[in-house]
């Protein structure tokens, strides 16, 4: 029998003052059996950090055709991606000849210089691209915040960004790697 998809919710208070985007949302995010604590958390994190009315979340790990979070048109055309993790260039590649604007949030400490030496290169051909990388100390910080039901406000200002929910409180300062 297979396992089902564990279902989270969260309620978010996003102050972007970066951008001068407000909102408040619902969000219904389902952890796939094989997503850790960590990775689901910054899905919710990257939809604070381009949140909109129209971003949403996809199917993720069950769609390889899918990014983790986009942003249609109405017309139906992609305007943004949102990856996690270290694709390969192949993929990153098939998300920028499809979308206006491709976002990728790479995240954990050790493999992810490596992985970035490799690769800038290739990736440095894609306008279209941004490249965020979050620490293993801040990502940890942040998936120990999960709850199945949770209330949280983000924050961001000047490139830093707060995540507050119950008794946590957390600081991360993405870095751009490109």
């Amino acid at each position: 029998m297979a396992l089902k998809a564990t279902v989270f919710k969260a309620r978010v208070q996003l102050s972007d003052m970066d951008r001068h985007v407000y909102l408040e949302n619902n969000l219904t995010l389902a952890r796939h059996p094989s997503e850790t604590d960590l990775r689901m958390m910054l899905r919710l994190l990257a939809w604070g950090m381009y949140g909109n009315e129209r971003l949403e979340f996809t199917r993720g790990l069950c769609a390889d055709d899918e990014p983790e979070l986009w942003q249609k048109s109405y017309s139906d055309e992609i305007e943004l991606w949102i990856d996690l993790g270290m694709p390969e260039e192949t993929r990153i590649r098939k998300a920028c000849n499809r979308a206006k604007q491709v976002v990728l949030l790479a995240y954990g400490d050790r493999a992810v210089p490596v992985w970035w030496e490799k690769n800038k290169g290739k990736f440095s051909r894609f306008e279209n691209l941004t490249v965020w990388f979050i620490g293993a100390e801040e990502g940890e910080a942040l998936a120990a915040m999960v709850e199945r039901t949770m209330d949280l406000a983000i924050t961001i200002s000047d490139g830093e960004i707060s995540v507050s929910g119950g008794e946590h409180y957390v600081t991360l300062t993405p870095q751009r790697f490109k």
